[in-house]
C-alpha cells in the first residue's frame, strides 16, 4: 500500500477506536496474553471486554491478518502493524488471545487441508474453542523427539495412549494439538505424527500442577485408549516433526516477545519499571538520576538490553508481515527475552532488599510479595518452550551454521 493509503488507514482506525474501544480498557494491559481467551470454559471479565470482542469480531479483527475467507480481517502486513501500534498506544488488550491464534492457527493455514481450515479457523476467530499444546512429556522435554505417547491405527481411528506434562491451560482447553509416535522405524524424528482432537474425548484425564510461585497454568494430561478420528492428522502421517518445528518457531518467538514486553505483572505493579522502582527506594539526584550510582549503572544496562531486544523483535516482525515466516532466529528472542525477564525481577529484588523476599499476603506490602513470587516464576522462563541450552544449539547449527562438535 502507498504511504498515503496507510496514513488514511491509520486515521480511520484512530477514529474507529475512539468510538468503539471502551475507555475502561485503556491502559489496562499487564501482559501480552491479557484478554479474552475464548472457548467454552472461559468467560469475559467485564461487559466492556465482551463489547470490545464483539465489535472487533464483526470486522474480522479478532484475527485481523488472517484471510477473510476464514473469518479474518484480511489486513495487509502494513495495516496489521498499524493496528498493533494503535492498540499499544492506547494500552488496549487484543480482542482475542490464546494458542489458537498464535500457534495452531498459523499451522493450519500452512499445513491444514481445506476441510480442516474451513472447520477450525472460523471457530478460532469466533472464540469458540480454546486450545492447548501436547508436546512435552516426563521423559521428553527439551529432547522432544524422544516422545513416547503412541497412536495406533485402528480402522478409522487413532488410539492414543501416553502422557503429556507442563500442558498450559489444559484444564480450560476445548481442543489439543498433540505430538504422538506412530512408528519406530528410522531416526527418532521420523514416525512422529501431529494430531488435533477434543479434550472431552473418553480416556483423557487432566491434573493441574502447582508451582512454588502460588499460581500455575500447567497441567499433566493422561491418555488411555483415546480414539481420535483418522482425518485429524495435520500434515501427513509420520511427518509431524516438520509441523512441530514450524509451530515451535511461532511459540519461541511469542514467548520471547511476551517476556520482553514485561513478563507477568500483577495489577499493583502495572507501572513497574526498574528505574521507577529504584528511584522510589533510593531517591534521585537533582539532575534526575538514581541516587545510588551502582544501581543506576545496572538499570542503564538493563534498559539498553531491553531496548535492543524490542527493536530486534520489531525488525523481525516487519519481515514476517511482508511475507516471511519465523525462523531459527526466534530462538534468539527466546533466550534474550527470558533471560531479560529474569534479570528484571532479580534486579527488583536487589533494589527492594529484604522487602523483596516477602511471601505471605500482607495488605501493607503487596508489591514486595508480588516481586518475590514473580521472581520465582521467572526462573521457569528459560525452561519452558525449550531450554536456553537447546536454543543455543539451534542458533549454533541453524543460524551460525557451526559444525557439530565445534
Amino acid at each position: 500500500m502507498s504511504t498515503e493509503a496507510l496514513a488514511t488507514f491509520r486515521a480511520e482506525l484512530r477514529a474507529w477506536l475512539a468510538e468503539h474501544a471502551p475507555a475502561s480498557l485503556h491502559h489496562s494491559v499487564v501482559t501480552p496474553f491479557q484478554g479474552y481467551w475464548g472457548g467454552t470454559t472461559t468467560g469475559f471479565r467485564s461487559e466492556d471486554e465482551r463489547r470490545w470482542f464483539e465489535v472487533c469480531l464483526a470486522r474480522g479483527w479478532t484475527a485481523p491478518a488472517w484471510p477473510q475467507a476464514y473469518g479474518g480481517g484480511g489486513m495487509s502486513p502494513d495495516e496489521h502493524r498499524i493496528w498493533r501500534e494503535e492498540l499499544t498506544a492506547l494500552g488496549m488488550p487484543l480482542p482475542l488471545v490464546g494458542f489458537g491464534l498464535t500457534m495452531i492457527g498459523p499451522i493450519l493455514l500452512s499445513y491444514g487441508t481445506e476441510a480442516q481450515k474451513a472447520v477450525h479457523l472460523p471457530a478460532i476467530v469466533r472464540g469458540e474453542l480454546r486450545w492447548c499444546q501436547g508436546y512435552s512429556e516426563p521423559g521428553a522435554g527439551s529432547d522432544l523427539a524422544s516422545l513416547r505417547t503412541r497412536a495406533e491405527r485402528d480402522g478409522d481411528s487413532w488410539v492414543v495412549n501416553g502422557q503429556k506434562i507442563w500442558t498450559s491451560h489444559a484444564d480450560k482447553a476445548d481442543w489439543i494439538f498433540c505430538l504422538v509416535r506412530t512408528s519406530d522405524d528410522g531416526p527418532k524424528q521420523v514416525g512422529i505424527t501431529f494430531l488435533i482432537f477434543p479434550m472431552d474425548l473418553p480416556g483423557i484425564t487432566v491434573r493441574p500442577i502447582e508451582l512454588i510461585s502460588g499460581a500455575s497454568p500447567f497441567c499433566e494430561v493422561f491418555f488411555t485408549d483415546v480414539r481420535v478420528p483418522a482425518d485429524h492428522v495435520i500434515g501427513t502421517e509420520g511427518q509431524g516433526w516438520k509441523v512441530a518445528k514450524a509451530l515451535l518457531e511461532h511459540e519461541r518467538g511469542m514467548v520471547g516477545e511476551s517476556v520482553a514486553a514485561g513478563g507477568a505483572r500483577p495489577p499493583e505493579l502495572m507501572g513497574y519499571t526498574p528505574r521507577g522502582h529504584a528511584a522510589a527506594v533510593f531517591g534521585t539526584t537533582p539532575d534526575g538520576r538514581i541516587a545510588d550510582p551502582i544501581v543506576e549503572d545496572e538499570v542503564h544496562r538493563f534498559e539498553i538490553d531491553e531496548a535492543c531486544l524490542k527493536l530486534t523483535i520489531q525488525r523481525a516482525n516487519d519481515a514476517v508481515r511482508t511475507g516471511g515466516s519465523p525462523g531459527p532466529e526466534s530462538s534468539i528472542f527466546k533466550i534474550a527475552g527470558t533471560e531479560l525477564n529474569q534479570w528484571r525481577w532479580t534486579l527488583a529484588q536487589r533494589i527492594a532488599g529484604l522487602d523483596g523476599v516477602g511471601w505471605e499476603p500482607d495488605p501493607y506490602a503487596v508489591e514486595q510479595v508480588a516481586i518475590a513470587r514473580h521472581a520465582l516464576r521467572s526462573l521457569a522462563n528459560t525452561i519452558e518452550g525449550g531450554t536456553s541450552e537447546i536454543q543455543r544449539n539451534i542458533i549454533a547449527r541453524h543460524v551460525l551454521r557451526m559444525p557439530k562438535g565445534a
